[in-house]
């Protein structure tokens, strides 16, 4: 019983593992074998391993993680830090929210406090979101626009180049030499099901934020660049029962000057709301915002014995009649119906902007590794890693606990705050 809780404690709450059968041995370079595990010896007869889901319907662990990267990673681009120099709060900065454009009147909450209904919804009225008249609401556009979303996004940030150059008397080639735009994403579902974009965006020297920006270079010009950028920006789309579709960003682009104690003036939006805005709804998917599933759908009649909202269930079916067409195979829309048809990655970023995920994961991994050596060594002994060879294989075994598993696990749940996870590295 104590090995069995040490390995569910080393899950760090996570309430879905996978499970791995097979074997690990390491051998140091005289062919001594060092260690050998078996997943049959093992208290819980497999290797678990944390499932790193970042939905936080999947598993709260996880998604803490996750979120807590994201959040590392935004405010690196923001106030500098793991590889980012700190001269990038000088660097002009915005947080922008693209949102999608009308597909039909819905149920809201607007600044009158009254819905075009005549009614005045609370904030948690499951009706906020839906269409006022389903039959009339243009499902299909909907769904297409969220196919298409990433796509808009990538010619969007062509077009902000051009525009950013144009304000500053350069060609695209000069602009090169001159300056960078670099960002962070995520993308966010509304409540009737559209995604729309969060993001931090900043003008930095040729080589990122390692080099200041030009003296040109304003919060003000790149604030107005965006804002012609978004209106340029629209891509053709299929042709679909004799309709031939388009995709725009919506009418509604609300764009703010990040602001650090650094800066004098008043105070519009901090580097902290940022980077946490962004970090909570890069966990949150389209079962969050609007009750969909938050998992792939397997057969279309699974969807008549779920509890979901009719908009979602009639959005979910839209994927999937459109997804039988061969015109519109590439989009993979069945695959994706879960999703409303959004098939992009939930955070994104520029190459230059901050650090990335994987070298979070790595930093926590080595930090992992140190503690386990002075643990194994003492912490007056020098930790020194012998050059090993590791042999390995491993195979899928399932997902998820035993009932009694998940009992002990229970009981084994971190600190709420910490959630098992080290605040090194």
């Amino acid at each position: 019983m104590p090995a069995l809780m040490r390995q569910l404690s080393a899950l760090a709450g996570c309430t879905t593992p996978i499970r791995l059968t097979g074997w690990r041995t390491e051998t140091n370079t005289a062919g001594e074998v060092l260690h050998h595990l078996e997943s049959s010896d093992l208290p819980a007869g497999n290797l678990l391993l944390r499932c790193g889901n970042r939905r936080t319907t999947r598993c709260a662990s996880c998604t803490e993680t996750y979120r807590r990267d994201t959040f590392h990673l935004i405010t690196a681009g923001l106030t500098g830090g793991k590889g980012t120099p700190a001269t990038v709060a000088a660097h002009p900065r915005v947080f922008a929210t693209f949102t999608a454009p009308s597909f039909g009147p819905v149920h809201n909450r607007p600044t009158s406090g009254r819905c075009r209904c005549g009614i005045e919804h609370p904030v948690n009225d499951p009706a906020l979101g839906s269409p006022l008249d389903p039959d009339r609401y243009d499902y299909q556009q909907a769904v297409l626009w969220n196919a298409h979303a990433g796509k808009l996004w990538a010619r969007f940030s062509i077009h902000l180049r051009r525009e950013v150059a144009k304000r500053a008397g350069l060609t695209q080639r000069a602009f090169r030499e001159h300056a960078r735009i670099s960002f962070g994403k995520v993308a966010e579902y509304q409540k009737r099901g559209a995604i729309h974009f969060h993001a931090v965006i900043r003008l930095d020297g040729p080589d990122g934020g390692d080099t200041p920006p030009p003296d040109w270079a304003t919060p003000e010009l790149l604030t107005d660049a965006i804002r012609a950028a978004a209106r340029r920006t629209d891509i053709p789309g299929p042709l679909v029962d004799g309709r031939e579709h388009r995709f725009a960003f919506g009418t509604q682009l609300d764009i703010r000057t990040i602001r650090s104690a650094d800066f004098t003036g008043p105070v519009q939006i901090t580097e902290r709301a940022v980077a946490a805005y962004i970090a909570k709804y890069a966990t949150k998917g389209a079962e969050t915002a609007t009750g969909t599933l938050d998992r792939p759908v397997r057969l279309i009649a699974e969807i008549i014995h779920l509890y979901i909202p009719e908009h979602a269930r009639r959005l979910i079916r839209t994927c999937w009649t459109l997804g039988n067409r061969p015109e519109l195979a590439d989009l993979r829309l069945r695959a994706w119906a879960h999703m409303l048809g959004f098939r992009g990655h939930f955070s994104t970023k520029t190459r230059r902007y901050s650090t990335t995920l994987g070298a979070l994961r790595d930093a926590r991994a080595a930090w992992r590794r140190a503690q386990a050596l002075e643990h194994l060594h003492g912490p007056d002994t020098p930790a020194t890693e012998e050059t090993t060879l590791v042999l390995s294989h491993w195979a899928f075994a399932g997902t998820g606990l035993t009932r009694g598993e998940a009992w002990l696990a229970q009981a084994l749940q971190p600190a709420p705050g910490t959630e098992g996870e080290p605040t090194h590295g």
